[in-house]
């Protein structure tokens, strides 16, 4: 289960023609807390940003599922229904989830979130689509000295 949080960060970012520019960015980051989020985003960016950054924001992310794409620049966010049948009253209930697709424009986020969807047994529909600020996605990821092994006992 990820816990997805958007931070903002603010820094002096240097433009195509050489100038200087105050820019905020959002960024989503998986993390435990906010605390853990701030750390983290902190981590991440240090290697890419020259100067000093702050943390503008900090705001938890309803994502259901989030769908990556090798070749996506930019991410989309998918307004989806899932649609169930209500036993008692026979009417039809849908239920909004939010998730997000890395693509390269909006029929390629339909066709990702579509290919994502595949196997899924309730039915669905998409209500939108729609291009997003996310500069990055940093999903959490262990390295081997933090990994921990599982092992299945018989």
């Amino acid at each position: 289960m990820y816990n997805w949080f958007e931070c903002k960060v603010a820094y002096e970012k240097t433009m195509e023609n050489g100038t200087q520019k105050k820019v905020t960015e959002p960024y989503l980051v998986d993390a435990l807390s906010f605390t853990e989020a701030e750390a983290r985003i902190i981590e991440e960016l240090k290697p890419y940003i020259a100067g000093e950054f702050t943390i503008a924001d900090i705001k938890r992310a309803k994502l259901a599922e989030l769908f990556f794409n090798e070749n996506g620049d930019r991410y989309y966010k998918a307004k989806v229904y899932f649609i169930t049948l209500d036993e008692k009253s026979g009417m039809e209930k849908k239920t909004a989830v939010q998730m997000l697709a890395q693509a390269s424009d909006i029929k390629d986020a339909l066709e990702v979130v579509e290919k994502g969807m595949v196997g899924t047994m309730a039915d669905y529909s998409i209500a939108s689509l729609t291009e997003t600020a996310l500069m990055d996605v940093f999903p959490y990821s262990t390295d081997d000295k933090g990994k921990i092994e599982y092992t299945k006992e018989e």
